[in-house]
């Protein structure tokens, strides 16, 4: 671990359910012990970290609302598919021996505690990794949303958006080779441009509290450190550059 202090002190990471996946669809332990392993890494440094995560290995409520399922019941399988995620993750980091709280936005007090804000701060506090399944609990709200929600709720410094490219691009890489990938953008360009990074909702609340968004490649060994400590990987998105700082975030 390097001698100078992170960038960041408290962030929330951001994981796509496929990225549990691996090559495959479910659970892939191998997948899922290597990304604890970063998480654990900034964990044992001293970073409070807290997890959103989603569930499309398992279920993604927008197939089969399309194919004529109701939406909200669709999205409420989903918020039980992350639930599944988290409790993978959790046993991951638990077996690495850093400990860890999963908070589910749905009551289900046999297997997870029931978000609460103030107990989630004080698990960061006490030096607890907190994994935010379940969604806002509310369909219709995508798991990017519910990252922004809770980062601001329990005082992140930045979201890190772990995805399988390394940064935002103009297009999708795979599909158009032209396509150049952004250092820096504002809240209102990744909006007017229609960038696929977060939902419109989630990106307005990172705007109106001027939360800074990282999207970066989680598959790459140690780059969940990397950015919390400052270095220039993937594409940040803030503020203008030069713009004061919000409630003590870094813009």
């Amino acid at each position: 671990m390097k001698a100078n202090p992170p960038r960041f002190s408290r962030v929330l990471l951001k994981i796509s359910g496929e990225a549990f996946a691996g090559a495959e669809t479910g659970v892939d332990v191998n997948t899922t012990r290597a990304m604890a392993d970063q998480i654990a890494e900034v964990s044992r440094a001293g970073v409070s970290i807290a997890v959103v995560v989603g569930g499309g290995n398992i279920w993604r409520g927008k197939v089969h609302e399309e194919a004529g399922m109701d939406r909200a019941t669709a999205d409420y399988m989903g918020m039980l598919a992350t639930v599944i995620n988290a409790l993978a993750l959790q046993d991951a980091l638990e077996r690495m021996g850093v400990p860890s709280r999963v908070q589910t936005a749905i009551a289900m007090h046999q297997i997870a505690e029931p978000y609460i804000r103030r107990r989630a701060i004080r698990h960061l506090e006490k030096g607890r990794v907190v994994i935010f399944a379940a969604g806002t609990g509310n369909p219709y709200f995508t798991t990017d949303t519910t990252a922004a929600l809770r980062a601001v709720e329990v005082n992140a410094e930045a979201i890190l958006k772990a995805t399988k490219v390394d940064g935002i691009y103009s297009a999708d890489p795979k599909k158009d080779p032209s396509a150049t990938r952004f250092e820096r953008l504002e809240y209102m360009e990744v909006l007017q441009r229609g960038l696929e990074v977060m939902d419109s909702t989630a990106m307005a609340l990172c705007m109106d509290n001027a939360l800074p968004v990282i999207v970066f490649d989680m598959a790459v060994p140690d780059n969940i450190r990397r950015v919390i400590w400052g270095e220039a990987i993937g594409t940040y998105v803030g503020r203008p550059q030069g713009t004061a700082a919000v409630a003590g975030r870094s813009v």
